[in-house]
């Protein structure tokens, strides 16, 4: 999505329909919301990326009405917010943001649910693709291993795409990480922030949450309410429990299990994240070693034959060696195999299963799909399946915040 292009911006825009500025964040909600929306009817030959949800639109002058009409939108909006409290820091690690209004949408919902974004001018930066110089963004986290900057209780991730891998050896991470254990800090994120995930678990022995970042997610112009909701509740729950009732996410021609023998329950640390940089960190010294570790990884827009060589890297850097078993996520926007269509996403985890001999739990619904449940990369996890044929994991020993403290209607207003 590209940034608004007409000349009435959020400011004059607030003017025009007889607010003030200082009206009140709801207000600047709803704005930035016909805002957005009036960029895709203007921008319509514009190519949809993944962080984008196309929903039904309305003009900005109807969206004004509506909100003037007699203020019971704002009344009802408002009531959904809570004064924002939780101490939070961004951290953009890869692409840039493609759009102010949608981070600046994002960091006003975070608001409203309870975060205090202490660091928001990160959503301005660029540099190339990324969201600023290699330096500054490793900043982000190297600031807090330094002391420069007091660790916040959560640390959220901007957004995805590629860039993160730039900074690993420019961050302190074991000293990153035992700040985040003293403090019980949660980092958050996923797709190319598992380099940062992987990094932080390898050499700073701490944990992170698999979750929806800022632009990604909470700066669309309908954010999914389910992922958010199981944002939250993987952020308050330290009992964190997620059923899986059948492969189709990972793909339909699977099983929920795949093993040789009846699935016993296991127990062990999971970790992993997006299989394009998990495969790319193979043989460096970012990669979790984890013995008796649970193997988690989703991927989106790959070919069949491309998921198995990344998987074929793993294998062959003897990654699945002393592991309990692998579960995979969403393996969304495959495709068919060029050569030959019925080479699919079901034959090459049966032929990864065939090589190392794990049972393969497939369906975890997270990955670049919506309504996905976040979960800790990093904490001890029990694997176990149910008598309907899915299963069930079972999360603990990972920090959490007060669920009083977060109003979880927020981040979709």
């Amino acid at each position: 999505m590209t940034k608004i292009s007409t000349e009435l911006n959020r400011r004059q825009f607030l003017r025009q329909v007889g607010f003030s500025v200082g009206a009140g964040l709801l207000a600047t909600q709803s704005i930035t919301r016909a805002l957005a929306a009036n960029t895709i009817v203007q921008n319509s030959g514009t190519k949809l990326t993944k962080d984008d949800l196309p929903v039904a639109v309305m003009d900005k002058n109807t969206a004004a009405q509506t909100l003037l009409s007699d203020g019971s939108e704002t009344q009802q909006a408002n009531s959904k917010c809570i004064t924002a409290s939780i101490e939070t820091r961004l951290f953009a690690s890869s692409n840039v943001g493609g759009s102010d209004e949608r981070n600046e949408l994002a960091l006003e919902r975070l608001a409203c649910a309870g975060f205090k974004v202490e660091n928001p001018a990160v959503t301005k930066r660029q540099y190339l693709r990324f969201a600023g110089t290699d330096s500054q963004r490793a900043s982000d986290l190297q600031n807090i291993a330094t002391g420069a900057i007091k660790a916040p209780k959560l640390l959220l991730g901007v957004r995805g795409g590629y860039g993160a891998m730039r900074l690993l050896p420019m961050v302190d991470w074991a000293t990153l990480g035992r700040i985040m254990k003293e403090r019980g800090t949660i980092l958050a994120g996923f797709s190319d922030v598992t380099a940062i995930q992987g990094a932080l678990l390898a050499k700073g022995g701490m944990s992170s949450l698999a979750a929806p970042m800022l632009y990604s997610e909470f700066g669309k112009i309908k954010p999914d309410e389910v992922s958010c909701r199981q944002f939250v509740e993987a952020l308050t729950n330290p009992n964190l429990t997620i059923n899986i009732a059948d492969a189709s996410l990972t793909s339909p021609n699977l099983p929920s299990i795949l093993a040789n023998s009846e699935p016993k329950t296991l127990t062990g640390t999971i970790w992993g994240g997006n299989l394009s940089v998990i495969s790319a960190l193979a043989g460096s010294e970012y990669l979790p070693r984890i013995a008796g570790g649970i193997v988690f990884l989703e991927d989106v827009g790959e070919q069949a034959y491309r998921i198995e060589r990344m998987l074929y890297d793993l294998y062959l850097a003897g990654v699945f060696k002393g592991q309990q078993a692998i579960v995979f996520g969403a393996l969304s926007g495959s495709g068919e195999d060029s050569y030959d269509k019925r080479y699919d996403v079901a034959t090459v985890i049966r032929q990864l299963h065939k090589l190392t001999g794990l049972p393969i739990y497939s369906g975890m619904r997270f990955g670049h799909i919506g309504q996905k449940h976040s979960f800790p990369l990093g904490a001890r996890c029990q694997l176990s399946a149910n008598t309907a044929g899915g299963y069930q994991l079972a999360f603990s020993d990972y920090p959490t915040i007060k669920a009083d403290a977060i109003s979880v209607e927020g981040l979709w207003q």
